[in-house]
């Protein structure tokens, strides 16, 4: 049976990645979709593709730093398909690397704006939407970077997405009482472009794979059904949570 018939859902950096998968997966399961991300040609791709498998979807594009489209996307759901139910907050980067001693009070700034308080302004206005109809599910994309591993030349990066855990645990014990559930998915490493463009070499993505206790990295659909069960009725007693999705990379440095 289809997890999320009659369900609409927010899907930001629906362009590529975790983002992409996500949305496909959630069409496929029953859900509207609504796609943001900045490349507008890839969303329109996205959104022909959920509509040739008979689903439905509509996308805006645009950055999600901007409080005014991250209201712009509330309102688009709401308009076209009446209500909210879903919000997964994934849009993200790597920000500005290097030695943390090295890297410029902006790259830091903007690093903390693109993961951590975009992610707080989507929020602040998809929880009043789903307050209207009794509930609903958000999720954001965290990392197990800074939460149970950690990398040198990552300091924005790691510090903006373990922001990510505490706003999942406030947002949760704030609106808990109202039916809506706040989780997070920490992600090891996923086959994305973020993730070649970090690690462009055999090398390196050698490197990588060996941190992981499955000896692979996963793919954006792994992450996806992740996110559908923390989207899902399946998992109506789950909130507040921080649920690695990393491959065992917590749990070894072999």
């Amino acid at each position: 049976m289809q997890k999320l018939v009659g369900k609409v859902a927010i899907v930001t950096g629906a362009s590529s990645g975790i983002g992409r998968a996500t949305a496909l997966l959630f069409a496929r399961e029953g859900a509207k979709v609504v796609a943001g991300a900045r490349r507008e040609n890839e969303l329109a791709s996205l959104v022909a593709e959920i509509k040739a498998a008979g689903g439905e979807a509509i996308s805006l594009a645009g950055d999600v730093v901007s409080e005014d489209y991250t209201k712009a996307l509330v309102a688009l759901a709401v308009s076209q398909y009446g209500r909210l139910d879903i919000a997964y907050n994934n849009a993200g980067t790597l920000g500005e690397m290097g030695a943390s001693t090295d890297v410029s009070a902006q790259g830091f700034a903007d690093t903390v704006q693109t993961n951590l308080t975009s992610a707080f302004l989507g929020a602040k206005h998809q929880v009043p939407e789903m307050l209207k109809q009794g509930g609903g599910s958000i999720i954001f994309t965290s990392t197990f970077v800074g939460y149970s591993f950690a990398f040198p030349g990552v300091a924005a990066y790691a510090a903006s997405k373990a922001g990510l855990i505490g706003l999942t645990q406030a947002l949760a014990a704030e609106y808990g009482p109202q039916n809506i559930r706040v989780n997070a998915v920490l992600p090891g490493a996923v086959d994305t472009p973020m993730y070649r463009s970090m690690n462009d070499s055999a090398e390196a993505q050698a490197f990588v794979t060996q941190l992981h206790a499955l000896k692979r990295v996963a793919t954006p659909e792994e992450l996806a059904r992740s996110v559908l069960y923390l989207a899902s009725d399946d998992s109506s007693f789950v909130t507040g949570t921080a649920s690695l999705i990393d491959g065992g990379a917590s749990i070894t440095r072999s």
